[in-house]
């Protein structure tokens, strides 16, 4: 007789697997825990047996049960906001009169730089929490708002705080590579280097899960990104990048020449920046949060990411200057509306593909040995999660087995 920790039984289970039925879907399903894995799913006639009088048993009454969903790109660590630019501009100042009055990032790390572990963690900690309530069980976050190493530090220490202390799981990327700070003005080459020379005690400290840089024109150059991925590889980090976002620079290109996790953005992506990536196994992460709130008109190339089989993950960019937006279910609409992105590859995009994004094998799909971080919706199909937002109907919300109060 199997033991179990927990059942799910009459369930409609949109499993995200290649099991040839849409969102891999098991109807009238049964999904069963133990030790906080996922034991079996399957029919309800393939189950094993089990001790009823001690295993509790959820109906699920036809819901839907899918996986914890894993934004995958996210700014989430910040002081301050930037409400006030977002005013400006509508009254017609432009990205320069601002950042002359110091507005832009550098507003962001002023506050970010000024605040204290205990406030950065009180500002995240209410973040995390209304994407939780969202059905989201896996995060990442960016440093990058601190640009020297003392608040990058900091910021990737609240990060594993967070983690350490959150029903969800936080995952850390360095992003000292973000922007140029004002100590190093005029010296992009400088201040990659210092970039470099950070990496190695944070990375000892274990504060880095994965390296980011901004490949940009705005950002750092191909050579100066190759480096901070050279310094990457040589601790034995994965690598992604903030890629064609405003140019096609080649970043994306750079992140699949090392093997990269993923590209974000990719706006300007071309059919041989695609060809890398999909040669690589990098997955795209699309952004349809920022391309909204900057009023962007160069849509990412998804049909070249369909034609080469490219992974397309979905996530927030939740930032203050250009997506303060704490909405996953948002995202899944817009990525739909904006990007005509099907609702089986938008759900893929923040479940199975987001988590390829991370590099994390074990969740974003629901299979036996799979983390047991799951969600139940009381829909009616799972394109209703990307028709609306505003409605959460996520009726229960499992992480490694256990559930979690909202």
């Amino acid at each position: 007789m199997q033991q179990f920790d927990a059942i799910w039984i009459n369930a409609n289970i949109a499993t995200m697997t290649d099991n040839g039925m849409p969102y891999g879907t098991i109807s009238n399903g049964v999904l069963a825990v133990k030790d906080g894995m996922i034991a079996f799913v399957g029919a309800r006639s393939d189950l094993p047996q089990f001790d009823a009088m001690v295993t509790p048993v959820h109906d699920m009454q036809g819901q839907w049960l899918l996986p914890g969903f894993i934004d995958c790109h996210t700014h989430l660590i910040y002081g301050g906001n930037r409400a006030n630019e977002f005013e400006m501009r509508l009254k017609g100042a432009s990205y320069q009169q601002i950042a002359a009055e110091g507005g832009g990032i550098k507003a962001t790390v002023a506050a970010t730089r000024a605040a204290s572990h205990e406030q950065l963690f009180v500002l995240a900690k209410d973040r995390l929490n209304t994407l939780l309530a969202q059905g989201v069980t896996t995060v990442e976050v960016k440093s990058g708002y601190g640009l020297d190493l003392a608040t990058e530090q900091k910021i990737l220490e609240v990060a594993a705080e967070l983690d350490k202390h959150h029903p969800a799981t936080v995952v850390k990327t360095f992003l000292g590579a973000h922007a140029l700070p004002a100590e190093f003005a005029d010296d992009a080459d400088g201040y990659i280097d210092a970039v470099c020379q950070m990496l190695p005690g944070l990375h000892a400290r274990k504060l880095v899960d994965a390296v980011d840089v901004f490949c940009e024109g705005i950002g750092f150059s191909v050579s100066q990104c190759r480096k901070v991925f050279a310094t990457a590889r040589a601790l034995g980090l994965p690598v992604k990048a903030h890629a064609e976002q405003l140019s096609n620079l080649g970043g994306s290109s750079l992140v699949a020449e090392f093997g990269g996790l993923s590209a974000d953005h990719v706006e300007f992506l071309d059919e041989a920046g695609v060809a890398s990536m999909a040669q690589a196994g990098t997955v795209a992460v699309l952004l349809p949060g920022a391309y909204y709130f900057l009023r962007e008109t160069q849509l990412p190339p998804v049909e070249l990411l369909r034609k080469y089989k490219v992974p397309m993950a979905v996530a927030t960019d939740l930032n203050p200057g250009t997506s303060p937006l704490c909405s996953l279910p948002l995202m899944l609409n817009m990525a739909c509306t904006l990007f005509r992105l099907t609702p089986e590859e938008v759900l893929l995009g923040v479940t199975r593909h987001a988590a390829a994004a991370l590099g994390m094998a074990d969740r974003g799909v629901l299979a036996s040995g799979m983390r047991a971080d799951f969600a139940c919706y009381s829909i009616s199909q799972p394109a209703e999660l990307c028709y609306q937002f505003g409605v959460n109907q996520l009726k229960q919300l499992i992480i490694k087995g256990k559930p979690i109060r909202l």
